[in-house]
């Protein structure tokens, strides 16, 4: 590919980056590659993802319960601020029910480090983890889902609008949660494995 000058546009990479401060002080790396969760609620994890559209941008910051790759949450906005990421927290953390303190995993961008978004997780009992600084592995499973997104929504229809790609982001969540099936998830959907793994 190189030779012949072709590039794979499934995982090609460009993505907002927000690493800003002090690196590894604010959480450690508790998941630690572990992406498995044996009940909901148990290991979110969350990022975001950049788009651009006519010379604009988009931006996703979504959470992921990783009992069911499920996208509990999101939000979308014109700017990666801090009301972006906390929003997408929020609409998650509501989600909640007695007892239940995820572990919250994320890159150290710096809207993850802010002292609001710290707030939040404190005040719901949860607990922080964070990637080692500019691993991508260590949220593997967003990345992955952000790369699925791009090749089955973004790379392949040219959007006129920030408006009409916003409007796909909806829909897209919409049948990923519902409709697409896995394989990690037994040929299931997340929606229909979480229904069935809590009528066992």
């Amino acid at each position: 590919m190189r030779v012949l000058g072709l590039v794979c546009k499934v995982r090609r990479r460009k993505r907002y980056n927000s690493y800003q401060r002090e690196q590894g002080r604010i959480a450690p790396n508790l998941l630690n590659r572990e992406f498995d969760a044996t009940a909901p609620n148990q290991k979110w994890v969350t990022d975001v993802t950049e788009f651009s559209v006519g010379g604009r941008k988009l931006y996703l910051s979504p959470v992921m319960d990783l009992f069911d790759r499920q996208i509990i949450s999101y939000a979308i906005g014109s700017s990666p601020n801090l009301e972006l990421t906390n929003a997408s927290l929020r609409e998650a953390l509501a989600l909640l029910q007695d007892g239940q303190k995820p572990l919250v995993h994320s890159d150290q961008g710096v809207q993850y480090q802010h002292i609001s978004w710290r707030t939040l997780l404190k005040d719901a009992d949860a607990v922080q983890s964070m990637s080692r600084k500019g691993n991508c592995y260590d949220n593997a499973v967003m990345e992955n889902f952000f790369g699925h997104l791009k090749e089955e929504v973004f790379h392949h229809v040219r959007f006129l609008s920030t408006g009409a790609l916003a409007t796909a982001l909806h829909e897209y969540i919409r049948w990923y949660n519902n409709e697409r099936i896995s394989t990690k998830l037994k040929g299931l959907s997340p929606i229909q494995y979480r229904s069935q793994a809590l009528a066992a």
